[in-house]
């Protein structure tokens, strides 16, 4: 498993070693002794969640505040997504900044998304199996969202604004600039 940063703080991808012959593969997908000693992160987590959607589908940018945030690692089992994590963390230095990476079932790539963050992610597939494993249990009470194409933000989503299908949730959210999130 390779860890490498990424421009955000804190956020990491995750690369793992695939070991492939004519029967498959087998690779580690998540080992979290070796995650806290290359990061100094914690990786416990408590939680995890699937989602399936088809193509043009974006989901974000979400996160659960105050004691019930949550830190994501994140995956792709089945197509190819354009993933984002948005540095909603007011004392960071990398506050109001966006990463995006491909995540694909053929790449086996994760991202790490630290609590405090804004998440989400388009489908680029035909379809896309997303999984999440997440530090935190969900509360409703506790979900934030911030506008997907936030002026201030500018998030490339890597499709056009026409072929993007959107939760009524997703379509209201806050502004970056209101910091309800």
């Amino acid at each position: 498993m390779k860890i490498k940063e990424t421009p955000l703080k804190d956020c990491y991808i995750i690369e793992p070693t695939v070991f492939e012959d004519d029967r498959g593969y087998f690779f580690e997908k998540f080992n979290e002794k070796k995650f806290e000693e290359l990061t100094g992160m914690n990786g416990h987590f408590v939680q995890d969640n699937i989602s399936k959607s088809s193509y043009g589908v974006l989901r974000g940018l979400h996160l659960q505040k105050g004691e019930h945030a949550q830190a994501k690692l994140v995956s792709c089992l089945e197509g190819k997504v354009w993933d984002v994590a948005v540095d909603l963390r007011e004392d960071s230095p990398t506050y109001g900044k966006w990463f995006g990476i491909e995540l694909t079932a053929e790449n086996k790539v994760q991202l790490y998304v630290p609590r405090g963050f804004g998440h989400g992610f388009s489908v680029l597939s035909n379809h896309a199996v997303f999984s999440y494993k997440c530090d935190n249990f969900y509360s409703k009470e506790s979900e934030g969202n911030v506008l997907f194409n936030d002026p201030e933000l500018q998030v490339d989503w890597k499709l056009e604004e026409k072929d993007m299908i959107l939760s009524e949730k997703d379509r209201n959210a806050s502004l970056f600039s209101e910091k309800n999130f």
